[in-house]
């Protein structure tokens, strides 16, 4: 049993680094999009900015779901299943549903932000477009290895990848995305309202 619980920590520490730099660049996307749509004021040159940044990094967040092919070759490479069950398995889960809930929420804030500023009509419309750009950062990053500040740093690069894009990859990606990104918006908006409904302290009686 020693031994299981050393294979464990030894893996689960393998995969720290770099599943918390993944998730660093998959939580940016969140913080600059409180910053954007939690804003009342005035949308001024530094706003159009930080919404590009945020467009910019918004694929990260969806992209770490493409990280399962580390988790298929931890557990191959790994000898005992009580290792993969009870340590990878809960550690890419948890990985998984942080990155992705950043991309929801990001999605939710532009939602509500849309709305409040009298644009309900354009949610489904820049939802699909989103999804769609994120299928595309998704190749991009997988395939052709690229970040998102490449779009500055390497223009030349990303025009290639984008020039070599395999439609039926983008595809693929595009349906994983939105379908994942319906469930858990509808299980984050019932958990919300539930909250709402249910986590109020109860009124002291009179």
């Amino acid at each position: 049993m020693v031994g299981v619980v050393r294979l464990a920590a030894e893996a689960v520490a393998d995969n720290s680094e770099w599943m918390a730099w993944n998730l660093m660049l998959a939580l940016v996307p969140l913080l600059l999009a409180c910053l954007l749509f939690l804003h009342r004021g005035r949308r001024t040159v530094a706003w159009w900015l930080v919404l590009g940044t945020f467009v910019a990094f918004l694929p990260n967040a969806p992209y770490v779901l493409t990280d399962v092919i580390h988790l298929v070759d931890d557990a191959r490479t790994t000898s005992s299943d009580l290792v993969v069950s009870l340590a990878l398995i809960p550690q890419y889960a948890a990985f998984f549903l942080v990155g992705f809930e950043a991309y929801v929420l990001s999605l939710l804030l532009l939602g509500r932000y849309l709305r409040r500023t009298g644009r309900a009509r354009w949610v489904a419309p820049v939802e699909l477009g989103l999804h769609a750009l994120c299928a595309v950062g998704i190749h991009l990053g997988r395939f052709d290895r690229l970040n998102s500040w490449d779009a500055v740093v390497r223009p030349d690069a990303l025009w290639n990848g984008v020039v070599g894009l395999r439609p039926a990859v983008v595809l693929i990606s595009f349906i994983a995305v939105g379908g994942c990104y319906v469930v858990m918006k509808a299980i984050t908006i019932a958990l919300v309202v539930y909250a709402r409904q249910y986590g109020r302290p109860a009124l002291p009686q009179s």
